[in-house]
């Protein structure tokens, strides 16, 4: 049988019928279309398998931290839904940004996640970053969100809000006020009470809440601003006392601690947010089968219920688009308010 032949009987081949190749291409936009109307965590599941390992996700903070913690209750039930493990890593420093360069600089290929907190947000505006947050990373979805606390060690001779600010009156540039780092999201809500109040103290830096937690209940720095994640145990406990929450509403999971608004300071509003990004030219398909398993991992009663005893707020983004606009607002609103404060990078 001749090749003219063969190709005639063939059905692939004969007249009018599309020719492999492009019937291959066809097929391949017809299964990306059918993915895309069936649900975002379909289209990685049927072409690209993702994942096939386990997912890293760097903390940039130490352990003991709200970023850890959060991730930590995060992560294990995204990895059960995933079908892969997720391993945390903590790589501590700069106020998270040592863990945010690192993850810029992977592979954008959805094995290496940053635990995003709302400081990376206001880091840019206290200090210089080796990375973009706005360009060089693709926002998958925020997790919670939780109001900051101000707390202090119980031989402080202040019980209240007021008392707090009288004394610190009293001692103009006496007091010192623990911090998570230079720039964190704490660090500029307490300047933010400072400003509000017309009170000075003297800023201690840490690398990370959990060790400027630490030294509060061990006396060596009398204040903090700390997420209510990590200072919740320890109020309770009665090693630091609360003076307020910094979100305009009391938290359902802790009730008993007065808003820093309600308490003298009329207004105050600064809360703190975690998240997930992954490095910039991430497919859309990986971050959209993550995206999907953080929205079903929040809606998991056990992990609900864990955040919100903690005084955290199970707050999954609509989209990954959504998330991204959110950090923009974000930035801006940072370098408004230090530029406002005076405030200067250390």
């Amino acid at each position: 049988m001749t090749a003219a032949r063969r190709m005639m009987d063939d059905p692939r081949t004969a007249p009018g019928a599309t020719p492999p190749a492009r019937r291959a291409t066809v097929l391949h936009r017809a299964a990306l279309l059918l993915a895309g109307t069936t649900g975002i965590g379909l289209a990685p599941a049927a072409l690209c398998a993702y994942p096939d390992k386990p997912v890293r996700i760097v903390i940039p903070s130490p352990p003991g931290g709200g970023t850890d913690t959060s991730t930590r209750i995060v992560g294990p039930r995204l990895g059960e839904i995933l079908g892969q493990p997720m391993v945390m890593e903590n790589r501590a420093g700069a106020s998270g940004n040592i863990g945010a360069e690192l993850v810029a600089r992977a592979a954008p290929d959805g094995y290496t996640l940053l635990a995003a907190i709302a400081s990376h947000t206001s880091n840019p505006a206290m200090m210089k970053t080796n990375y973009d947050l706005a360009r060089d990373f693709a926002p998958i979805s925020m997790t919670v969100t939780l109001p900051n606390v101000l707390v202090g060690h119980p031989s402080l001779p202040a019980r209240s809000v007021r008392e707090l600010v009288a004394l610190a009156k009293g001692r103009p540039g006496q007091l010192q006020f623990a911090t998570g780092g230079i720039g964190a999201n704490q660090h500029l809500a307490m300047e933010l009470f400072l400003l509000t109040t017309g009170t000075r103290m003297v800023h201690v830096p840490y690398k990370g809440v959990g060790p400027a937690l630490a030294d509060v209940v061990g006396g060596h720095v009398p204040l903090m601003m700390s997420n209510i994640l990590v200072a919740l145990p320890q109020i309770r406990a009665g090693r630091v006392r609360a003076f307020g929450v910094t979100s305009a509403q009391r938290v359902s999971g802790a009730p008993e601690i007065p808003t820093i608004a309600e308490s003298g300071v009329p207004g105050f509003d600064a809360v703190q947010w975690y998240g997930l990004l992954a490095p910039a030219g991430t497919p859309r398909e990986i971050v959209g089968t993550l995206h999907a398993g953080i929205v079903k991992t929040l809606q998991d009663t056990a992990v609900r219920d864990r955040f919100l005893r903690d005084g955290a707020e199970p707050t999954p983004s609509a989209s990954p688009e959504a998330f991204a606009a959110l950090i923009r607002a974000e930035l801006a609103r940072w370098v408004k308010v230090v530029r406002e404060a005076g405030l200067r990078g250390e």
